[in-house]
């Protein structure tokens, strides 16, 4: 693809806003809070400058622990603008979690909100780095993160030693615009500017490099499929620490000079209130939460008529759900992309003028721009169409790498520069792929990517376990839940809450196994592997799920 944006993510945030600086940019109807594109630019200029006088340079890891609050956007463009590499955390992480992303990542700094769900972050965050509680701002000296340096906050009544994120805007205000020139100028765009972190087969997360080349131009090529323009409203409940977030959603719409309305946490009846308030003619999500949105028992009060397209992606869409939103939320022109992480993310997806079978029966066809072949597993060979094999992409949207993981890096992209997925899928002669099934032993649990190995890797350090397997078995609701199979040391016995007790608080709770079965011994083949998939048909018939897939 020669015509690729070479702007990075601060330099398109300012073309777009000499384009459509009246246009909505960013729109929170609940707290009563409208941007026009001018002035979000003008405020994430004004904090990139604050973070120059925080000392943040150029390069510097700073990481966000934070559901979808305005700062989140604003930092994004704020650190894109002075080159600083953002670092997105997952919502749902737990101590164990957070102490390793932000030991592995290198981040110098932090931005919190106070709490989520049932997280309270400061308390969790003191857990990790007990120095916080008396140490000054900016010197945090926490041996076991030995590069955090600073913990900003975000919203009121800010816990000790850490600053608020409102300062950060004041602190602009002494630098000048030629130091914030003189910096954006030294960026390119294939510098890295964003790290996400995806779980892997090794049982520990990797830091997903990616750059403004794949984001701005993967976020253009996304928008361009849903026809977004300057007229569209996005309303977005998906999370921003997801590439669904913040590049299905956040890119794609400031490419287009679209205005976002975001959704701090998901709520159904939030979701139906801001589509309605803020007339959205596009809206994301992942199939649990449009199920959740059609059935709520307000639903028919609420006139959506507005609504045109959006996203469903992040696990498989049901075809009778799909009709529904069609239908009964007017999305006619409705799109699904399939990716991942390290493509950032998307590497296929359906267009509005695709008849609804195609959009449903397959992830529609690749992004302009991106190579898409099937390898067959044992060789390597490409197959023709209509034949089963690994799902390979190559092009603009491949990540740079794993962070500080060359040899996990070198197993997923080979020397032409396939990426390679792990999902198994079929093409037919039109270019449509159908995605079959996993090499890779992942769970998707609603729209959530799981890693058997990061749960096991945990459950092994309980001193009654001596041996454990987990995997996905089929759930109605949600695609798939976590079962584990448990072998117990001699002499000991457990309850199945014991195990889900030791994993609270320190993984996240969609981590943690709903079923739980003590067993002798595994399933194996001849060599000595242990058969997963045999654990997993066992488990469905124990469990009467036969029905749920």
């Amino acid at each position: 693809m020669s015509d690729l944006i070479t702007l990075t993510i601060g330099g398109l945030l300012d073309e777009i806003a000499t384009r459509f600086p009246d246009h909505d940019a960013l729109v929170y109807p609940e707290r009563k809070l409208r941007y026009r594109y001018e002035e979000l630019n003008q405020l994430c200029r004004r904090v990139a400058k604050g973070l120059l006088g925080l000392g943040i340079k150029k390069g510097d890891h700073i990481a966000i622990w934070a559901y979808n609050v305005p700062e989140w956007v604003i930092l994004m463009f704020a650190s894109a603008k002075i080159g600083a590499v953002l670092v997105t955390v997952n919502t749902a992480y737990k101590s164990a979690e957070l102490e390793y992303i932000l030991e592995q990542s290198d981040a110098t700094t932090l931005f919190m909100v106070n709490s989520w769900k049932d997280t309270d972050y400061v308390a969790t965050l003191r857990e990790v780095a007990p120095e916080l509680a008396t140490a000054p701002f900016g010197a945090l000296g926490c041996p076991k993160l030995p590069f955090l340096k600073h913990v900003i906050f975000i919203g009121d009544d800010t816990p000790a030693g850490m600053l608020n994120f409102a300062r950060i805007a004041e602190l602009g205000d002494q630098i000048s615009d030629a130091e914030l020139a003189a910096v954006e100028g030294s960026i390119g765009c294939d510098d890295t500017i964003n790290m996400q972190y995806t779980s892997g087969t090794t049982g520990f997360p990797k830091g997903v490099m990616l750059t403004s080349r794949n984001l701005v131009n993967n976020g253009f090529q996304i928008g361009e499929c849903m026809k977004f323009t300057e007229n569209d409203r996005l309303c977005i409940p998906v999370p921003f620490f997801h590439c669904f977030g913040s590049v299905l959603a956040v890119m794609a719409s400031v490419t287009h000079g679209t205005a976002m309305v975001p959704v701090e946490i998901f709520d159904p009846l939030k979701v139906l209130q801001t589509i309605a308030a803020e007339r959205c003619t596009a809206v994301h999500g992942v199939p649990t939460m449009f199920i959740a949105e059609l059935e709520h028992p307000a639903f028919p009060t609420f006139d959506l008529s507005t609504l045109r397209t959006g996203i469903m992606a992040g696990s498989v869409c049901p075809i009778e759900v799909m009709k529904r939103v069609v239908k009964d939320m007017h999305m006619t022109d409705i799109t699904i992309v399939f990716g991942q992480t390290e493509s950032s993310p998307g590497i296929t997806q359906s267009r509005t003028d695709d008849p609804l079978e195609l959009r449903v029966a397959t992830v529609g066809r690749a992004l302009p721009g991106a190579e898409v072949k099937i390898i067959d597993i044992e060789t390597g060979e490409t197959l023709p169409p209509g034949k089963q094999g690994e799902l390979c992409a190559r092009g603009y949207m491949v990540m740079k790498g794993y962070y500080k993981m060359p040899e996990e890096t070198a197993k997923v992209i080979d020397a032409d520069g396939w990426l390679h997925t792990g999902d198994l899928a079929i093409m037919d002669e039109n270019g449509y792929c159908k995605i079959t099934g996993r090499i890779k032993q992942m769970i998707i649990r609603g729209g959530e990517n799981i890693y058997p190995k990061e749960i096991e890797e945990y459950l092994y350090t309980h001193p009654k376990i001596s041996d454990i397997q987990v995997y996905g078995v089929p759930d109605r609701k949600y695609g798939e839940q976590v079962m584990a199979a448990v072998i117990l040391k001699k002499g000991e016995t457990m309850t199945e809450e014991e195990v889900r007790e030791y994993c609270r608080g320190k993984i996240a709770n969609y981590k943690i196994p709903k079923y739980v079965k003590f067993v002798d011994g595994y399933p194996m083949t001849a060599s000595g592997k242990i058969q997963k998939f045999k654990l997993r048909e066992m488990a469905i018939k124990e469990l009467h799920l036969e029905g749920s897939e």
